[in-house]
């Protein structure tokens, strides 16, 4: 469990599914110990995405909880909660996404936590900030597209409102938590202290969604409606070829110009509705239009050679199966076959993103129910009799057999 720049730094992780899973992941992988608490139920995620090799490891699952040890706590159990508060005695990073309700019933607080470590950085990930009237709303990826704005930007282009099929606000919110806990660790090397940070989805995606698109309403007065009309432009999607789709964009001059020269167009350089960015802007329906219709004359290959020559952003439209078979990808070792204890070889993908002080960490595949439970707990200070006896009460599970019992 070593390597990576966050090499040294303990996450206690109390969340599930997505929005909480990969941000903790994403810390992991850059070298940072996680131990994912689940409830004696586990994540919901384990049974949420389809079949696998063996009970409870769904292969999102095993995409968002790679590089992380897990242990079994009832914190209804008093005995479950003083394991979690020796837990966090010893954690840099205590994150959470239940309602903040919950973490007072449990009393697993701020002021709580902080009793036992001072220093900790305490994160709450939650459906809605707790100063609103939304505070106490369970939320899930949908719950937040949907009020939030993301649903209606389909409906405004279709005219039917559709979720975006990916959870793009659980995956959106997850990146912004990292950024959050990463300014909080370097706030503590500087001042010594630790922080509580809240970091709500619906705002953070109502922001997400209103920087596209308050538009001309940003100003006061109001210079008209909502919506970036170019964005929403039915016309603004993959375009027919010949013989599939192709996706393109010309939003400068140099490649507007050099699209109507590739199109067989050069006299539209001199069209007042084409010949600059904010005539294209104010003409965008009649722009896509004629751009979408050219594009039927020939096959995708034939464009992107084209495209590519002269300087036009283009790719292939990919469907997800194409898309795993990406040349670039390949070059690039984005997917790497690795072997799991429970599920065989998988397909893993690797960290995109490199920096000279290196990112990898030795890899550690996505665990069973409470497979470390006993190793944790020893860790901390519980002996075997004191192990045994939570597993008795159902406070813990040893999940290396995958039953109760202590398996030794």
């Amino acid at each position: 469990m070593t390597g990576g720049p966050l090499a040294g730094i303990r996450i206690l992780d109390l969340t599930a599914v997505v929005v909480g899973p990969m941000a903790t992941q994403t810390l992991a992988d850059y070298g940072a110990e996680v131990i994912k608490v689940e409830t004696p139920g586990g994540d919901i995620l384990r049974d949420l995405n389809g079949r696998s090799i063996t009970p409870a490891m769904s292969s999102k699952f095993l995409h968002l909880n790679r590089n992380k040890r897990s242990i079994v706590l009832d914190l209804k159990q008093a005995i479950g909660r003083e394991a979690l508060l020796r837990l966090a005695a010893r954690a840099d990073i205590f994150l959470w996404n239940f309602r903040p309700s919950a973490m007072n019933r449990l009393k697993l607080t701020y002021e709580d936590v902080r009793v036992v470590n001072p220093r900790i950085i305490y994160c709450g990930m939650f459906g809605f900030g707790r100063g609103g009237r939304y505070r106490e709303k369970a939320a899930y990826d949908t719950i937040i597209q949907g009020g939030s704005g993301v649903a209606a930007l389909h409906h405004r282009v279709t005219g039917e409102p559709r979720y975006v099929p990916i959870v793009i606000a659980d995956r959106s919110v997850g990146a912004i938590a990292v950024q959050m806990l990463l300014l909080a660790l370097i706030n503590r090397q500087r001042t010594g202290e630790g922080a509580e940070i809240e970091v709500p989805m619906f705002e953070n995606m109502a922001k997400f969604v209103l920087e596209e698109h308050m538009y001309l309403k940003t100003f006061d007065p109001p210079l008209g409606g909502t919506g970036d009309t170019r964005v929403l432009e039915r016309g603004n999607r993959p375009i027919p070829t010949k013989d599939g789709f192709i996706c393109i964009t010309a939003n400068t001059n140099a490649q507007a110009f050099a699209l109507f020269d590739a199109i067989g167009r050069p006299e539209l350089k001199a069209d007042p509705r084409f010949g600059s960015v904010t005539a294209r802007f104010a003409n965008v329906t009649e722009f896509y239009a004629m751009r979408n219709e050219s594009l039927r004359q020939k096959t995708t290959a034939e464009w992107l050679a084209i495209f590519d020559r002269t300087g036009i952003p283009a790719m292939p439209y990919h469907t997800l199966d194409s898309l795993m078979e990406d040349p670039h990808l390949h070059d690039v070792g984005f997917f790497e076959k690795v072997n799991h204890p429970t599920e065989g070889k998988i397909v893993n993908m690797t960290l995109p993103n490199r920096c000279s002080f290196g990112s990898r960490r030795d890899f550690l595949p996505a665990p069973k129910l409470g497979q470390h439970s006993v190793e944790i707990l020893r860790e901390i200070g519980y002996d075997d009799p004191a192990i045994a006896e939570m597993i008795e009460s159902a406070a813990t599970i040893d999940g290396r057999l995958g039953r109760r019992g202590l398996a030794g």
